[in-house]
């Protein structure tokens, strides 16, 4: 084909990395049709680099924009001017971004200066509180105004830019492509070689919780509610695999470090972290591609925030919203571990995020850019 529709893919944490490496991938088996570039701007250094390994993407740039204690300001003004150089060089058809992440929203606007449309791959999600999360919810907002195909993963999203007057032709319903990296990787996982230090005679609940909104006493009343949970089950075990920013670090290690049948563990490549996933009887996060996978392997999910831009999961009862507060993470994991009932209800429920071929559904639409 002449003119190939060139497509320059920009991304910078490791969760952006997870959801576009399949995209990316379909991308390029469409060669025919397509050139791709992938633009990394590191975000998130370390644990990025593990994903573009499992999924073996090599960037055509790599901006290395990661400083100790970055802050919004300083990382908003780098990845805007950085990308700018490279939009200029490669000046494709078509910029995709992915989500809810600084990255996302700056590389949009970068795009948008040089008059090149952009397609937000996750589009439409909305929690409709501008400081919850933070910054996410308007680096979302901002990143679907500017963009021209919004790729959104269920009915809501789809309803969600309709009624920020986005037009119907605009908007692409395709699923979620993390369902599309959770089902490659899950099919090619060796459970064998994982065990995480477990006991396989104990029900293993896994922990996740980063985000900046429950940095200070909300994740200090997590750590409290899983102490409670281990001395009142004794038949239980808990896995966390800690992120390394010192607001998470620091208490959790203070609060649980060295306490029986709590394993503090370090941040897991994702293909570990899936074999993990698999392996737990509950899982508790405020993670919001979690909440989208666990259903796909039958698990139940607690929410450890108030609001969630994902309520199709709620909704159909995959999830549900526990907050914060110690004592209703407490019962609300009593009640899963005490009534199988409930635990069969969540555990059973349909996964609203998709059959695994939203890249396809994508790659479809892209194809016509030109």
């Amino acid at each position: 084909m002449e003119n190939k529709i060139k497509v320059l893919t920009i991304f910078g944490t490791r969760p952006e990395a997870i959801k576009m490496a399949p995209l990316i991938t379909e991308i390029e088996k469409n060669s025919e049709y397509f050139e791709s570039i992938v633009c990394v701007t590191a975000q998130h250094r370390q644990m990025l680099d593990q994903v573009l390994h499992l999924f073996n993407i090599k960037p055509d740039y790599d901006l290395d924009i990661m400083k100790n204690n970055q802050n919004l300001w300083s990382l908003t003004s780098d990845v805007l001017l950085k990308t700018k150089d490279v939009i200029e060089k490669v000046n494709p058809d078509v910029v995709l971004v992915h989500g809810d992440t600084t990255t996302s929203m700056a590389a949009a606007l970068s795009a948008f200066y040089a008059k090149i449309p952009v397609g937000h791959v996750e589009a439409g999600l909305r929690t409709f509180n501008k400081y919850y999360p933070f910054p996410e919810e308007i680096n979302r907002v901002f990143a679907d105004s500017i963009c021209t195909y919004h790729f959104a993963p269920t009915d809501e999203s789809c309803e969600n830019l309709i009624k920020s007057q986005i037009p119907e032709e605009h908007i692409y319903k395709t699923g979620n492509t993390v369902i599309d990296a959770l089902l490659y990787t899950v099919k090619n996982i060796d459970e064998s070689k994982y065990n995480f230090n477990l006991n396989p005679n104990l029900k293993t609940i896994l922990l996740t919780s980063h985000r900046r909104e429950n940095f200070g006493e909300p994740i200090k009343n997590i750590c409290k509610a899983c102490l409670e949970l281990a001395e009142k089950n004794k038949d239980i075990q808990i896995v966390y695999p800690v992120h390394p920013n010192p607001n998470v670090k620091e208490p959790v290690y203070e609060l649980l470090g060295g306490k029986d049948r709590i394993n503090l563990i370090q941040p897991l490549e994702y293909e570990e972290f899936c074999a993990l996933m698999k392996m737990s009887h509950i899982i508790l996060t405020d993670s919001g591609g979690v909440q989208e996978e666990a259903p796909s392997l039958g698990k139940p999910v607690l929410v450890l925030r108030d609001t969630t831009e994902r309520p199709e999961a709620v909704k159909y009862g995959t999830v549900k919203l526990v907050g914060t507060d110690k004592d209703k993470i407490v019962s609300n994991v009593q009640l899963l571990l005490d009534d199988e009932t409930e635990y069969k209800r969540m555990s059973e429920s349909v996964n609203p995020y998709g059959d695994g071929l939203a890249s396809k559904r994508i790659v479809e639409v892209l194809k016509k850019v030109k």
